[in-house]
């Protein structure tokens, strides 16, 4: 039964990120640069349901980050900050905070703008003022986490069948 159920949580974060660098390489017009809307991204409240989604967004990330015009940086700054945006979304989901539902896309806005702005203007951008950066990555990231995260989570707390799967309990 345990090695079914590992077999199960490998699985969700495996699909998770074909879907995430599916999303992000198809639509790669827009999903790497300064001014990006990385639909993909709109996946990234799936750890506040399960901690096995981190996984698949950073695995996915990585994937996709591999074709980024922004390089090895990308590759490497651009996974880790997913990676960590994941991980305190999905600490949000544990929480006991009011209102956590709203929170949850959060990290991805923050983390993505602070780090990938910051790293935009370090290798890419040293004229463009750096808080243009964060909030050109901030916007791109509000429209899809917000925009298309927090209708995922209502959608999947509305469907209790599919949100105790993604739980893999």
């Amino acid at each position: 039964m345990n090695k079914q159920n590992n077999t199960k949580k490998i699985a969700f974060a495996a699909l998770l990120a074909a879907i995430y660098a599916t999303l992000t390489v198809t639509l790669n017009f827009m999903s790497y640069g300064p001014i990006q809307i990385r639909i993909a991204e709109g996946l990234t409240v799936l750890p506040y349901f399960s901690p096995y989604a981190i996984w698949g967004l950073f695995l996915g990330c990585l994937m996709s980050n591999i074709i980024s015009p922004m390089g090895i940086p990308d590759l490497i700054v651009g996974s880790l900050a997913t990676l960590l945006a994941s991980y305190l979304t999905y600490k949000i989901g544990k929480s006991n905070l009011k209102h956590k539902r709203l929170l949850a896309p959060l990290p991805a806005v923050l983390v993505n703008a602070i780090v990938i702005g910051s790293m935009l203007k370090v290798l890419y951008a040293p004229n463009v003022p750096l808080i243009f950066n964060m909030i050109y990555v901030g916007i791109g990231q509000f429209i899809c986490c917000y925009g298309l995260g927090l209708p995922l989570i209502s959608a999947l707390e509305k469907n209790s069948k599919i949100s105790n799967m993604l739980k893999l309990n």
